[in-house]
């Protein structure tokens, strides 16, 4: 065997082999490693942009939990603002009923004071009466008159 042969036969089919790799082999292995490489930098920025908006939604939901507080407290303030609005109106309407109950007791003492007036000018006008018709009845003595006018006087 000749070396030269040999060793220039080994080269032609390292060469074809070579160029098959490079044909047939070398792009769809190319085209691999792009797109795995496409799809970890895909994967890579989508981690990014996660974390972005993970950030900007943490943001927003402290402002949103911010302005609930502050609505809540703003609520809060109102509640205690009607409640000491409807406490006032409620005094201000016992005062007025107090007012209104105390006119009508003081009517009402005033007519009782007013019949009782009149009951006792009646119960006066007929003890004068009988008084007088007692006086009537007797004779007209100065003695038995102070006696009389003494009675009445006494049951007066």
């Amino acid at each position: 065997m000749n070396i030269n042969f040999t060793l220039i036969s080994q080269a032609m089919a390292f060469a074809i082999f070579i160029w098959f790799t490079v044909k047939f082999v070398w792009p769809p292995l190319m085209r691999a490693i792009e797109n795995r490489q496409k799809t970890i930098a895909d994967g890579l920025a989508a981690g990014e942009r996660g974390k972005h908006e993970l950030e900007l939604a943490s943001h927003r939901s402290a402002d949103v939990v911010k302005e609930a507080k502050q609505r809540a407290a703003d609520i809060i303030v109102q509640a205690e603002k009607r409640a000491s609005q409807i406490i006032e109106e409620a005094k201000v309407a016992a005062q007025d009923e107090g007012k209104r109950i105390l006119v009508g007791a003081k009517a009402e003492v005033e007519q009782e004071v007013f019949r009782a007036r009149e009951t006792l000018r009646q119960h006066v006008a007929d003890l004068a009466v009988a008084g007088a018709a007692k006086i009537l009845h007797r004779e007209v003595d100065a003695k038995t008159h102070a006696d009389l006018l003494t009675s009445i006087k006494a049951e007066l």
